[in-house]
């Protein structure tokens, strides 16, 4: 079964930004659709995504990155067998020979993984399966629903707060099955409404979905999430906290700007410590600058054996960046995501460098959102045990939810990556 056409065009993410998406046509007949997420506190290493610039769309236009799907990848991708499984590794070959940087900076990463997440999709048509089921034949794992981490309350460059620190989420992980286990994370983002406006501090929402207050220091965050929890009728040994700090977003000059202070890694190091301490702590994302390796270090040696120290912009997926953190010890987790890296297959390679070294891994979503659901296919098809795709509310992060529930009504290995 030949690819026949691969056609791109831009629609809009979540933020009412452009981004690319990638048609598939398999003799004739379109038989798989992928759209490409975007971030806003990106790592400085990630892959490159191609915008347009000038005053269209503010600058942030895609019409570059379709031109090149449309113009430059499809021409050489036409007649490729499809239905074969190893057809995944020959499309990404494809793509990176025609690229031919580093960074995916000559045809934009956006394009690439839009064409290479719709190749993933169509294959999976063409074999008659899910494509969850499809990615665990590539891999050869045993496929599992992972535990949610839900962002209910937002920070950072994901609101309009005074709240350093980007995510707080809740990992509803002590449940028996992802159906109960979902619920509960809802009822967890309802009780900190109800927490917010009894306390006259609900406002507006993040760009995930997450309730975004000011805050009068980080740690009300914490007491807040606790709070959530407890009015939700569960315990924290249910439901544990989880934290995106994106650390890098407030580092200037060697100094971390934290509840209005400039304190060094060492200090915030001590900071995360003591909520460790006193706080149900399960995982704590990006606590430091994506290049400050000794602070991730001594964090990591401290904490490591109770709490997951998480690299996003540490690593933003890529086997190079992560080989220096296994090498280090400088985290025990790695987040992953599609786009930094540009290409599926290497996302899978980066996934398997982890597992082999002990790591734990998280799918995950970006600020900039669509409808597509592939990281729910991906978390599941994997086996990665976690996924990290927003509050439980709008459509560009329930959609994922919702995928995991279809998904989880024909597969009940459901993962338990914390202790009970």
């Amino acid at each position: 079964m030949e690819l026949t056409k691969l056609f791109a065009r831009t629609i809009l993410d979540s933020r009412g930004n452009p981004t690319v998406e990638v048609d598939c046509f398999v003799e004739g007949i379109m038989v798989s659709r992928a759209a490409v997420p975007s971030g806003a506190s990106t790592g400085a290493y990630e892959a490159i995504e191609l915008r347009d610039g000038g005053n269209k769309w503010n600058g942030k236009g895609v019409e570059k990155a379709v031109e090149n799907v449309n113009e430059i990848i499809s021409p050489k991708l036409i007649g490729l067998d499809l239905s074969s499984p190893y057809s995944q590794e020959l499309v990404d070959e494809i793509l990176l020979e025609l690229d031919g940087t580093k960074n995916k900076s000559k045809l934009g990463a956006n394009a690439m993984l839009g064409v290479s997440m719709s190749c993933l999709k169509a294959s999976a048509v063409l074999g008659e399966i899910d494509c969850w089921e499809h990615i665990s034949y590539i891999m050869d794992t045993k496929p599992s629903i992972p535990v949610p981490m839900m962002n209910i309350l937002n920070g950072g460059a994901h609101a309009s707060s005074d709240v350093d620190i980007q995510e707080f989420m809740v990992i509803p992980h002590g449940f028996d099955n992802y159906k109960s286990a979902l619920r509960a994370g809802t009822e967890c983002y309802h009780s900190l409404k109800s927490e917010l406006k009894k306390d006259g501090l609900l406002s507006g929402i993040g760009d995930e979905g997450g309730f975004a207050p000011n805050l009068p220091t980080n740690e009300h965050g914490l007491q807040y999430m606790v709070r959530a929890i407890e009015g939700a009728g569960y315990s924290t040994d249910e439901i544990g906290i989880a934290l995106d700090v994106a650390a890098t977003e407030f580092y200037t000059d060697g100094k971390y700007n934290f509840d209005q202070k400039k304190i060094s890694g060492e200090e915030l190091g001590e900071i995360y410590s003591g909520w460790a301490d006193e706080y149900p702590l399960l995982s704590i994302e990006d606590p430091f600058d994506e290049d400050d390796w000794d602070s991730w270090n001594l964090l990591t040696k401290k904490i490591g054996k109770d709490c997951q120290i998480v690299g996003d912009d540490l690593y933003v997926t890529q086997v190079k960046r992560l080989q220096k953190g296994i090498d280090t010890s400088s985290s025990n987790s790695i987040l992953v995501k599609l786009n930094q890296v540009g290409t599926v297959s290497e996302t899978f390679e980066t996934l398997k460098l982890a597992w082999d070294s002990k790591f734990s891994t998280i799918i995950s979503h970006r600020s900039g959102e669509t409808s597509d659901t592939i990281i729910a296919d991906l978390a599941v098809g994997s086996n990665a045990g976690q996924i990290k795709t927003g509050a439980p509310a709008r459509s560009d992060r329930t959609s994922k939810y919702n995928q995991l529930l279809r998904i989880s009504e024909n597969l009940f290995n459901y993962s338990t990556p914390f202790k009970r």
